[in-house]
């Protein structure tokens, strides 16, 4: 895996990822930023929340759950000091669908979370609190 991020001015930056996608990040605007992009601690969130959705997703499909939306809402705490890590991290999926067996969304939550999501695995055993949640909305 590869990537490159460049600066942009001020405290802007312009990553792009190994297979051409790019993404702008800025600063707070306390620091000089213009809210132009996400900030880089946002980013890492969001991937982590990407990350654990595609598992749970994909694990979905493969049971034949008939779900019609799927998200995950993220939830982040970090700690009053620098670096400011991340404390805390609860990753809560929504799924919507008529006839989705809530033993199949558990499995594929536990499953993320203790198997397949490298980025939550990643920041759980660097001392993060990750914490996985669910709920089933009929649609």
């Amino acid at each position: 895996m590869q990537g490159k991020v460049s600066w942009a001015g001020d405290v802007t930056f312009e990553a792009e990822s190994g297979t051409g996608h790019s993404i702008m990040m800025d600063g707070p605007e306390e620091v000089g930023g213009q809210n132009q992009g996400a900030r880089p601690m946002e980013l890492l969130l969001l991937g982590t929340g990407g990350c654990a959705l595609f598992d749970v997703v994909s694990m979905l499909k493969k049971s034949r759950q008939s779900f019609k939306a799927a998200r995950v809402e993220l939830q982040a705490k970090r700690v009053d000091a620098i670096p400011a890590v991340f404390e805390s991290i609860n990753l809560h999926f929504v799924i919507s669908g008529e006839g989705v067996r809530e033993s199949q969304v558990a499995r594929a939550v536990q499953l993320s979370a203790e198997k397949y999501c490298s980025a939550s695995i990643m920041l759980a055993t660097g001392g993060v609190k990750v914490t996985h949640s669910f709920e089933i909305q009929l649609s």
